[in-house]
């Protein structure tokens, strides 16, 4: 696939979005993951990606696509790669998270708006917009 020029700055969205559920689906051990993929017990992984969601995104904004794969090696650090949708109103973003033990990536795959603009820039704004009313935003600090 040819990546468009503004792929990049809708990447950064994303991952900017996410980065407090990538926290919660690091709570899960790789040994889990491993298993649940090469099982294909994806609905096991939706289970998770549904629980770190919920605390983020309202009800159904982010969840598992079409599953995901790792890969795991005797020379390698193993690497969980989930496809993942985000679904805030107005659009949808079809994309990759890549969990390794120190970083995660997204890496977007299609980004499909309900009403789309001609000028790319205009439509990346909107997501900005979108992704961000779809998120769960605590007016005051939790008591400790």
């Amino acid at each position: 696939m040819i990546r468009q020029p503004h792929t990049s700055p809708r990447e950064i969205i994303i991952a900017d979005a996410i980065k407090e559920v990538v926290s919660e689906l690091r709570l899960v051990d790789v040994v889990d993951y491993i298993a649940f993929i090469r099982l294909e017990q994806f609905g096991c992984i939706s289970d998770i990606v549904d629980s770190a969601a919920e605390l983020f995104f309202y009800p159904g904004a982010l969840r598992l696509g079409h599953g995901g794969e790792v890969h795991v090696g005797w020379t390698e650090t193993p690497r969980v790669v989930l496809d993942l949708e985000l679904r805030p109103a107005g659009a949808t973003v079809y994309f990759a998270l890549t969990l390794t033990a120190l970083h995660a990536s997204v890496e977007i795959n299609y980004v499909s708006f309900d009403a789309p603009d001609s000028d790319p820039e205009k439509n990346t704004a909107f997501l900005a917009d979108a992704v961000e009313r779809t998120r769960i935003r605590r007016t005051a600090p939790l008591p400790s």
